[in-house]
């Protein structure tokens, strides 16, 4: 077995973060030659055609998602959804369960990677594959996060055994996460965490997307909590875009000088409510500082334009944009005008990040689940970056809040701003040390060929 390639099937959940954060795990293990079958939503398959970089080694599948009553017609991912949808699309998932075992039979692979659905380690179990449950989010934010606490406060507090640290959550935060996990699944009647708990349960062995130079320690908290090997695939960093970036945005950039832009992105996802929309783009504006905001219309408003501050545009219209759509992240991190990235700590966000050249401080302004957690690791433990304090009770920010985060980070002379400087370059040459994800992804390969032994 030691020289056989192998063979793996991927199924991650609907979301776009899920399913480009599995792609990129895929070109890692394409690149040592192994055999990828993706399975994922047939009209999804163009938004992630030009992130497949192995075309001969990585096969799409594509899969019609069924409808389920509550779904608006064609919805596929969580992009076409309400949060409160959820349950219904992870429903749609599930009645996907009779096709993957006969792709499995068919495809006769040696590993089935998935995160949402419980239970595909029993159906592949059944054929003689190998589970892992892969998982896009950091290893501390899952030891803190999946617990089925009966007693709510429980949670303001980590689980017992976990490393000793700065983590912790908040009352409000507290009820945001006990919303989340609490929802009740369509068609199966457990909670959304105690899916998640089964998915981890009952696979053959945990993976993750960390380095054991950062997280150590939550990954061994994990193994020894759920009694399984878990097995690290290195920083999986994307790769450079081979386009350039779209020259209306170039021109613009062009304009400033080196590190004096805020780069102010929250994902293809988080949707904030209308007022602290509001707030968050006024703190941009009082910096004085130019910057560019790529941020999903908040909550009732259609468009980014119908929600902005009353004589917002007029204001800021030489060094502010405030754009509604998608824009090219890696790139414009890259850019050498941009100096800070406002984040709602999306964990592949802060990837792309950590490893920017130009963009070195980073403004935490966690959204919800997991990010609450990244952002006490990125500040408490790395070091690289500050998070923009809100109301203990009323989790709410201020554009005062936004505003002084913002210079704390980016004024030369602010000791804060040195020290997250220096951390970022020391973790930036740590994540591109030559050799770093090659030796990770051997080790990857390695226990995996081993589980298959076992």
């Amino acid at each position: 077995m030691s020289e056989e390639k192998l063979k793996i099937v991927m199924y991650p959940w609907l979301a776009m973060a899920h399913l480009t954060g599995f792609l990129h795990l895929s070109n890692k293990l394409a690149e040592k030659g192994h055999e990828i079958f993706f399975i994922l939503p047939t009209n999804t398959q163009f938004k992630l055609n030009q992130f497949n970089l192995h075309t001969d080694l990585i096969s799409f599948i594509p899969i019609q998602i069924p409808h389920v009553d509550g779904l608006p017609d064609g919805a596929e991912t969580t992009a076409d959804i309400t949060f409160q949808m959820g349950p219904f699309l992870r429903h749609a998932m599930d009645l996907t369960q009779p096709l993957l075992h006969s792709l499995l039979q068919e495809i006769k692979p040696h590993f089935v990677f998935y995160d949402f659905t419980h239970w595909l380690p029993a159906l592949a179990r059944g054929l003689g594959v190998k589970s892992v449950w892969y998982s896009i989010v950091s290893p501390a934010a899952v030891g803190y996060l999946l617990r089925d606490e009966p007693n709510a406060d429980a949670m303001l507090e980590p689980p017992s055994g976990f490393p000793p640290s700065g983590i912790k959550l908040s009352p409000q935060e507290v009820r945001s996460r006990r919303q989340w996990c609490n929802l009740i699944e369509y068609g199966s009647g457990m909670k959304f965490v105690q899916r998640l708990l089964m998915s981890m349960e009952e696979c053959d062995a945990l993976g993750f997307k960390s380095c054991r130079e950062m997280e150590g320690p939550y990954c061994d908290f994990l193994g020894k909590k759920h009694k399984k090997p878990v097995i690290l695939a290195g920083p999986v960093l994307p790769e450079p875009p081979t386009v350039s970036l779209d020259e209306t945005w170039a021109n613009w950039l062009d304009q400033f000088k080196a590190k004096s832009v805020i780069f102010c992105a929250f994902g293809t996802e988080a949707i904030l409510k209308l007022d602290q929309f509001q707030q968050l783009v006024m703190g941009l504006e009082i910096t004085g500082l130019p910057f560019l905001a790529a941020l999903k219309p908040p909550q009732g408003c259609k468009t980014v334009e119908e929600a902005l501050p009353e004589g917002f545009k007029n204001r800021t219209e030489k060094r502010g944009v405030i754009h509604g759509g998608w824009v090219q992240q890696q790139l414009i991190l890259s850019h050498p005008s941009v100096g800070c990235l406002v984040t709602h700590c999306g964990w592949v966000s802060i990837s792309e990040a950590m490893v920017s050249d130009s963009c070195q401080t980073l403004v935490l302004i966690p959204h919800k689940g997991d990010n609450f957690i990244n952002a006490r690791f990125l500040e408490g433990e790395l070091r690289v970056g500050v998070e923009v304090r809100r109301g203990e009770e009323d989790g709410l920010f201020t554009k005062e809040g936004v505003m002084e985060t913002i210079k704390m980070v980016m004024e030369e002379k602010s000791e804060i701003g040195k020290e997250i400087r220096a951390n970022h370059r020391k973790w930036r040459d740590f994540l591109l040390t030559k050799g770093l994800e090659d030796s990770y992804m051997d080790d990857f390969v390695q226990k995996l060929r081993s589980l298959l032994v076992d």
